[in-house]
């Protein structure tokens, strides 16, 4: 049984339900104003009254009969009566925390539904989403009374039992949740509707728990309701929200609401004024003044500091067409002064959640700026319920819906869960995924980036080069070693703008991997997972060079391994060192060896080698930081030997000031030593210092030391050193 629903017997019915607090009565007052309010005490009275007649729509449900004949006037009606009577039947008998009995609550949230326009079959569900939860009604009987989509969406928001799962029953009732919300996105819909109907009655429950359930509400439901376009409920959500967590700050906000009205609406005569030019335009458009509720108030308090009369609301237009939106806009800025920096085109370039509109502000002849939405009336609809607008996608298939494999395409399901989906089957930890969960949720913006091959990736904003590679290439994205970002040469930590074109470069050696530094750099969970599980495995080895830390490749691929590239673009030493051919050698049969780029070996050094995947053996220098680490996690050392060949290839940094013709200088002292420039690294400048870190091929190793000091004598000069990185494992 649900935490609202409670056994009759066990309750005086002298002992009344607790008072709502203050803010919580102030929040429901502000949301029924202007709202034809519902008695859920007479919809109970008439659900325990018993059935209607046969074939007539019981009295409890006349509300919701006529929400959803408004929108769907053809609508079959008897689904939702028989709907009814299992869901009354079955919960007779219990009642809700405030008193009323518990069969109000499955009406409300149908309510809600039906009053977004959701179809008949969301309907239906929702009137029993509580039935095998709370009830003894089985599933087998769902799926045998009414059908196998009623069904499945019931079984979608049924919560998992804390008798079974503990304390994971809640994470992991919401992965069951979203799993089935990627079949269907129906089971959300239900779910928030749900929520809402809860948080308005959470004036019952304890204070603590009142805390706890708005936290997860704000955490992951409410950026769940913006995601899937539903901003009527996201909206009222986080009003409730704010009176619970914030209660001081929402009464502030609430007397500045307060107050405003009761100075009249400044908005109105400018509204009136832009009635005026669209009728003398010739365009047909509704207009009206849309409130901000009292989060909206509260954020633009915070921008702003003190508040216009104006910025408590803002107009909304509404028109036939798409192009009548830009007719609007062309009479607005024409007959008033456009503030030009608060337009927004989402119509051209509709949000990630559906949304479309024309955002734009103006100022009046008395210097009052009022901002301005232009949208359609479907556009209008789709902003208000998001996904719950677009009915039942699966209602009539149509072959040019259907993939090429067969599968039918959802147009609901957005990128952004597909992608939640994808990294949740990484995450079998309830902990790791309810953490990861609502890290994922606060990014509450997409980009679209275009690939080389021309397709297109959707990742959150603010993600990186590291982001697209898992993206686009899963668990192989481990050999990533650099990308060209429209174009140029770009390390793995670049963020990524809407818009970018991204070619992501991949090792051929199997042993290449991440490094610990792309966790800095990664701002999905997908990518985070996949790189911490490769990071975790004892079986891989963690060798960061200097360019695999800043996550970039040397050079393009085709480019020879003796050609330098052109100053500051970033290049991959350690790449190179893997590719080149060593001079170490290992007893062991069928292995292979290459030189640690965090301690760059070369003869004469004291070396010792560490077995990693693919029969390899990676060899450092005895007093490397990688050794420690390798010993003390149970690692034995393997023998390793120079050759007798004196040729090697070693990294160098040169550390200098910066002055013109410096790289010049420096590579042309390099090949009077007889090496060979395999890669450079040139880092921008900092405070007049600069750093470049080479990758060079010597034809004797004991020419290193005459190398070095070459290389010091330069002007400009101060530091050349062989390269040391922190090694990782």
């Amino acid at each position: 049984m649900s935490a609202e629903a409670t056994n009759p017997n066990s309750v005086s019915p002298e002992i009344r339900p607790p008072a709502q607090p203050a803010a919580l009565q102030r929040a429901a007052q502000s949301r029924r104003r202007g709202r034809h309010r519902i008695d859920l005490r007479r919809l109970g009275r008439a659900a325990l009254l018993g059935h209607a007649a046969r074939g007539r729509t019981p009295d409890a449900i006349a509300h919701v009969a006529e929400a959803h004949r408004a929108h769907h006037p053809d609508a079959d009606l008897s689904l939702l009566s028989r709907a009814y009577v299992l869901a009354e039947s079955s919960h007779r008998g219990q009642m809700r925390k405030s008193g009323e009995p518990y069969i109000t609550h499955p009406l409300a949230v149908t309510l809600i539904l039906a009053e977004l326009g959701a179809e008949t079959t969301t309907l239906t569900a929702s009137l029993l989403h509580d039935t095998v939860e709370d009830t003894d009604v089985t599933l087998d009987q769902v799926r045998e009374q009414f059908g196998d989509e009623v069904c499945f969406l019931v079984d979608g928001v049924t919560k998992l039992e804390k008798v079974d799962y503990g304390a994971a029953a809640e994470p992991e009732t919401f992965r069951k949740m979203l799993v089935a919300t990627g079949n269907d996105v129906r089971v959300m819909s239900i779910k928030l509707a749900d929520r809402l109907h809860n948080m308005r009655t959470l004036g019952v429950m304890r204070p603590e728990k009142q805390a706890r359930i708005a936290k997860v509400t704000h955490d992951v439901l409410i950026p769940l309701a913006e995601r899937l376009g539903v901003q009527s409920l996201k909206t009222e959500l986080e009003d409730l929200v704010f009176a619970i967590l914030q209660p001081e700050e929402y009464a502030r906000t609430r007397t500045l609401i307060d107050d405003n009205a009761a100075h009249g609406d400044p908005l109105a005569p400018i509204a009136e004024n832009v009635r005026g030019v669209l009728k003398e335009a010739g365009i047909t458009a509704e207009v009206a003044v849309r409130p901000r509720h009292s989060v909206s108030v509260h954020r633009v308090s915070v921008k702003r500091g003190a508040l216009r009369g104006t910025d408590f609301g803002r107009l909304l237009v509404l028109v036939a067409e798409d192009a009548d939106c830009y007719a609007v806009l062309g009479e607005l800025h024409t007959c008033f002064t456009p503030v030009i920096s608060e337009f927004k085109d989402f119509i051209a370039s509709p949000k990630f959640n559906l949304y479309q509109s024309l955002h734009t502000a103006v100022a009046s002849g008395g210097g009052a700026v009022a901002e301005v939405l232009i949208r359609t009336h479907q556009m209008h609809k789709v902003a208000e319920a998001g996904v719950v607008a677009l009915g039942n996608p699966y209602a009539q298939p149509d072959p040019a819906e259907t993939a090429s494999d067969g599968e039918r395409i959802d147009p609901t399901r957005p990128g952004w869960l597909s992608r939640l989906l994808e990294w949740q089957e990484a995450t079998p930890d309830p902990d790791a995924f309810w953490t990861s969960l609502r890290a994922d949720l606060a990014q509450d913006r997409e980009i679209t980036v275009f690939r080389s091959d021309g397709g297109t990736l959707g990742l959150p904003a603010g993600a990186s080069c590291v982001d697209a590679a898992y993206a686009q290439h899963g668990e192989e994205a481990h050999a990533c070693i650099g990308a060209r970002v429209n174009g140029r040469l770009a390390t793995l930590s670049t963020v990524l703008r809407d818009g970018d074109s991204v070619q992501l470069l991949l090792a051929h050696d199997a042993t290449s991997g991440p490094s610990p530094d792309w966790l800095d750099h990664a701002r999905t969970p997908a990518a985070r997972i996949a790189i911490a599980s490769w990071l975790a495995d004892p079986s891989t080895a963690h060798d960061a060079g200097p360019p695999k830390a800043a996550g970039a490749d040397a050079q393009s691929p085709g480019t020879p391994p003796d050609a330098p590239t052109s100053p500051g673009a970033p290049t991959g030493g350690d790449s190179a060192l893997r590719a080149a051919p060593e001079n170490a050698v290992t007893d062991l049969p069928d292995t292979s060896v290459r030189m640690a780029g965090c301690c760059t070996p070369v003869p004469p050094d004291r070396v010792l080698g560490f077995a990693v995947r693919g029969g390899v053996v990676t060899v450092h220098r005895e007093g490397c930081a990688a050794v420690a680490r390798m010993r003390a996690l149970g690692r034995a050392p393997v023998a390793v030997h120079w050759q007798d060949t004196a040729d090697c290839r070693v990294t160098l940094i040169a550390e200098s000031f910066g002055r013109p013709h410096l790289l010049a200088d420096l590579t042309e002292a390099i090949a009077t030593a007889g090496a060979e420039v395999v890669s450079a690294t040139v880092e921008p400048p900092t405070e007049q210092r600069v750093r470049h870190t080479y990758t060079l091929q010597l034809p004797d190793a004991t020419g290193l030391p005459a190398l070095m000091r070459a290389m010091r004598e330069v002007a400009g000069v101060y530091d050349v050193s062989r390269a040391q990185h922190p090694a990782t494992a």
